[in-house]
């Protein structure tokens, strides 16, 4: 495997969203993902495994920190 050494900014956030009844979803960060550069594809890095199995991947906002940065659940409703 390799990694794209011109940038470690994944390409995309992994979360993990917790539904929640009359309430805004909670969106926990679980990992990132980074293109391949010798191939088509992405390598995924994950810190945490969801319970529901469920895994979104979105791309970083520009002032969104590294998955390795956030260690508490972003709550901002996507």
């Amino acid at each position: 495997m390799t990694f794209r050494s011109d940038s470690n900014r994944p390409t995309f956030i992994a979360y993990t969203v917790t539904e929640r009844t009359g309430r805004k979803n909670v969106w926990t960060p679980v990992g990132a993902a980074w293109p391949h550069t010798s191939a088509k594809g992405f390598t995924i890095k994950l810190h945490a495994l969801p319970l529901n199995g469920h895994i979104v991947l979105l791309e970083p906002r520009q002032d969104e920190a590294s998955p390795a940065e956030q260690s508490v659940a972003d709550d901002t409703g996507f």
